[in-house]
């Protein structure tokens, strides 16, 4: 913590601040801070991944068929409040990704409504009664994930990606993006040329 930040904390959130790193290095001793309330389920399938932080109010829920991890998580990740992630399948997430709050990561959905697919859930079926739809979800190193961003199954985000805040994400997209909107899309790519963010054309 730098000496800003210890001058802007009040004495009372510096007692809570004391008592999250004691309980953290009880019970994740490779985290480097988890604030509580924070809820995870099924933590034999989840790799937390070394100096990890997650903020409070965090839920991260992995399931697993063959007893193997679903959930993986790489070094150096910052995880800011309320952020959700399920995984049935594979979501991976690399090194150094920095996430804000209110982010919702899931591989799995109830029922399947996609384009190319033969199998359409029917509109009649309880949506809690369809079969899990899954693909898996593959975040890169670098990766910065702006507030309130959905990431759906079946995406995959490059190494160096921005991704804006409130996007949608769902598809494939390459290194040193920035993505926004709903649909999602790269709106500018980081030129190793230019040094710069140059803007991508619509197509």
């Amino acid at each position: 913590m730098n000496n800003q930040l210890k001058n802007y904390y009040t004495n009372t959130y510096k007692l809570k601040l004391a008592l999250w790193l004691l309980r953290t290095k009880m019970f994740y001793p490779k985290a480097r801070l988890i604030k509580f309330p924070f809820d995870i389920r099924s933590k034999r399938f989840i790799s937390l991944g070394d100096n990890i932080s997650i903020g409070a109010g965090c839920r991260l829920e992995a399931f697993s068929k063959d007893g193997s991890k679903t959930m993986h998580f790489g070094k150096n990740i910052q995880i800011n409040d309320y952020v959700h992630i399920t995984s049935m399948l594979n979501v991976s997430i690399g090194d150094n990704v920095l996430m804000a709050g209110k982010i919702y990561i899931s591989d799995c959905t109830h029922g399947d409504y996609a384009n190319n697919s033969h199998t359409h859930t029917p509109a009649s079926t309880i949506p809690a009664q369809r079969p899990y739809s899954v693909a898996p979800v593959l975040i890169g190193d670098n990766v910065w994930i702006g507030e309130g961003v959905c990431i759906l199954p079946g995406t995959t985000i490059g190494s160096g990606c921005i991704i804006g805040a409130n996007a949608v994400v769902k598809g494939s997209f390459g290194d040193n993006l920035i993505i926004v909107g709903v649909p999602a899309r790269a709106v500018k790519r980081y030129s190793c040329d230019s040094k710069r963010w140059e803007i991508i054309p619509k197509a």
